[in-house]
């Protein structure tokens, strides 16, 4: 016999904890290992501030015009499977995958250490929050902090304006001129090194506005790490 109930709790289990690889769909994870190791790692030689891969070891024009992220760090490119796994944790509701995304980050500070007493991600108006119903880069940077000898800092930093989506705007300078002086810190940092936590990093230009917020509260350096990169 048909049994709607039973057919709706197994579609929602399946969405809260789905088995199966987004990459390849064999079951028990949501990243297998060897799709994890396919992803599009972003390798050395890097801009030593920045990040961006450049043909050799030294920085680049672009982000010597950031006056406060002292620097960023990204694990992946935004393509492919990356931009897969985003779009669902992001856009889908697909919460379960913070947790494998954080594991890749873990894995890539014990071999890239950043300078750092605390992380937070990078907040959300309440406008966004509530329309959302979460913060994607918070929920990663609270399983990161499960993983690391870091504590996780939230509600320090705060996002006061609400902004258009960075995706829409068509340039660089643009960006920049919709996140300027968006965020506050709302409590002293007491001289803490900051690690900023986001999903993906454009221009730069939302983490250099966090980072100005931040360094007013009294953080003496912010680094940021993300998931991924537009390049």
């Amino acid at each position: 016999m048909f049994q709607p109930g039973k057919r709706l709790g197994r579609l929602i289990l399946e969405l809260l904890f789905p088995s199966s690889c987004l990459g390849c769909g064999r079951g028990g994870s949501l990243l297998c290992v060897e799709c994890q190791d396919s992803l599009p790692r972003i390798q050395p030689p890097l801009c030593r501030r920045c990040g961006l891969p450049l043909p050799q070891d030294t920085t680049c024009w672009g982000c010597r015009e950031w006056r406060d992220l002292d620097g960023l760090r990204s694990v992946f490119r935004f393509e492919g499977l990356v931009r897969q796994a985003i779009h669902k944790l992001k856009y889908e509701n697909l919460k379960a995958l913070a947790r494998p995304l954080a594991e890749l980050l873990a894995s890539y500070m014990s071999d890239n250490p950043m300078p750092a007493e605390l992380m937070m991600a990078v907040p959300l108006h309440p406008r966004r929050l509530r329309e959302r119903g979460y913060n994607q880069s918070a929920l990663v940077t609270r399983e990161l902090g499960r993983l690391l000898p870091l504590p996780v800092a939230e509600g320090v930093l705060v996002r006061r304006r609400h902004t258009s989506p960075q995706a829409k705007a068509d340039s660089a300078e643009m960006r920049r001129r919709n996140v300027a002086q968006a965020f506050e810190c709302r409590e002293g940092l007491r001289g803490q090194r900051v690690l900023l936590v986001d999903d993906v990093c454009t221009t730069g230009a939302t983490l250099e506005s966090c980072a100005a917020a931040l360094k007013a509260g009294g953080a003496p350096s912010v680094w940021a790490l993300t998931i991924a990169r537009e390049l």
